[in-house]
């Protein structure tokens, strides 16, 4: 396959931000929810760089279904990270060459909790096998020799597990590392921000802090106690996409905004309903709740909306759809 160049330079955002003093915005890889509809919303709204949820690579080398249910991007859907789920070499390899016409640079998930992910060797299974996830940015970065690839893993047990962890992604040629403040192990304790100084110190590469950040203070402050070149945010976005345009509630404009683009998108009525649950969860009370979730449709959805909060749906100046692509 011939080798492709990477629409926008997502190394060139943490310089850009080193030297305006600031740090990078970033939206994490939720699954389901990191969709095309959302990361055009939250790009609207102070967001620098946006990832797809995590893709499993060996589905989206299989299945066209797999791919088509998977992802779909526009034009101007950039500076975009695509991140998968990976546990051979190969078949990783194959995946981001599919993938590299409409992805700017790529993650391999080391991070994931789940379960079933880590049963298959896939996500914190990485974190807790370095070995492996060093051969999978090796085959990565062979596949795509122009696009940047990052890992995202949680913290390790000890510091010095966490240390050699991240210094073997960087020695591999990880382009930058995303690091959550929990190990393996841990759901809701608190993040250990110390451990991700502990990182930033220990590595030259930029590191991008994730975990609990739901207001702009959140993410002003773990910049400042750790020093990360970014901050990425996951939950507090869902619930207020604006969350680094510093309000502490999402505002109507910017659920009008998202009911736009979900409209241009074609985002599945389920989807749009999850979404907007997480984001109307402080105006709508259980009555309402209840209500909300009985309507069958999203026009449903927008005339509730509409008649009971004033919130209206504003359509993007660009609508995608024409522009709408899904890999082959």
């Amino acid at each position: 396959m011939a080798e492709v160049e990477p629409r926008c330079d997502v190394m060139a955002l943490f310089v850009a931000a080193r030297d305006e003093k600031r740090y990078l915005r970033v939206s994490a890889p939720m699954v389901r929810y990191s969709r095309l509809a959302f990361r055009r919303t939250v790009r609207k709204h102070g967001i620098d760089l946006a990832y797809t949820p995590m893709i499993v690579a060996d589905s989206f080398t299989k299945s066209q279904w797999a791919r088509e249910a998977d992802f779909h991007t526009a034009e101007d859907d950039r500076p975009l990270v695509a991140q998968f789920a990976a546990n051979n070499g190969p078949v990783l390899a194959h995946a981001v060459e599919l993938m590299a016409p409409y992805a700017d640079a790529f993650c391999l998930n080391c991070g994931c909790p789940q379960r079933w992910a880590i049963q298959d060797g896939l996500g914190c299974a990485l974190t807790l096998n370095p070995d492996a996830m060093v051969d999978l940015v090796r085959h990565a970065r062979a596949a795509v020799p122009h696009h940047p690839v990052s890992v995202k893993v949680r913290i390790r047990d000890t510091a010095a597990e966490t240390v050699e962890l991240v210094r073997r992604a960087e020695a591999m040629g990880a382009a930058w590392i995303s690091v959550h403040g929990r190990t393996p192990a841990e759901r809701h304790q608190p993040v250990h921000y110390d451990m991700l100084k502990l990182v930033k110190d220990s590595v030259s590469v930029p590191v991008v802090a994730n975990g609990d950040i739901f207001t702009l203070k959140d993410a002003d402050r773990v910049w400042n106690e750790t020093g990360c070149d970014g901050i990425m945010a996951a939950r507090g976005l869902l619930a207020n996409p604006g969350l680094f345009e510093g309000g502490r509630y999402v505002s109507r404009e910017v659920i009008g905004d998202f009911l736009g683009e979900a409209l241009c998108t074609g985002l599945h009525t389920s989807l749009l309903q999850h979404h907007l649950n997480f984001m109307l969860e402080p105006i709508m009370g259980r009555a309402d709740r209840q209500e909300f979730g009985r309507l069958p449709s999203a026009t449903a959805m927008m005339t509730f909306l509409e008649e009971r909060f004033d919130i209206k749906v504003n359509l993007p100046l660009t609508n995608p759809s024409p522009h709408m692509t899904q890999v082959h």
